[in-house]
């Protein structure tokens, strides 16, 4: 399978997935770590790709969401956005709205 291929089938397999520099155990970037805080805070399960695992999955996913920076936070199929812009739907409460409607299971809201 291709970067892209896994890419695709990571999104359709799981309701929320974070491309993200390391694993959700051991992020190996702080923008990575700061999204993973988020996610776990609000009990959501998630799927963690770690794309330095290889330059074809790195490169791809910013290709395939056209979007230049890593982590990556996918709801439902869909690109919500990077560090900052997780950081500040869920500063605002947003986020947590934004999984409920996509029905996505949340269990703490701030």
């Amino acid at each position: 399978m291709s970067a892209q291929e896994d890419i695709a089938s990571a999104i359709q397999s799981n309701d929320v997935v974070l491309f993200m520099k390391g694993t959700p155990q051991f992020p190996q970037c702080g923008f990575s770590g700061q999204v993973v805080q988020i996610l776990d805070y609000l009990g959501v399960p998630y799927q963690g790709v770690n794309v330095l695992a290889s330059d074809e999955m790195r490169n791809g996913i910013k290709a395939f969401s056209n979007w230049p920076t890593i982590p990556q936070l996918y709801v439902k199929g869909e690109f919500v956005g990077g560090c900052d812009i997780v950081r500040e739907m869920f500063q605002a409460g947003e986020l947590q709205s934004h999984l409920k409607e996509a029905g996505v299971a949340v269990k703490q809201t701030a």
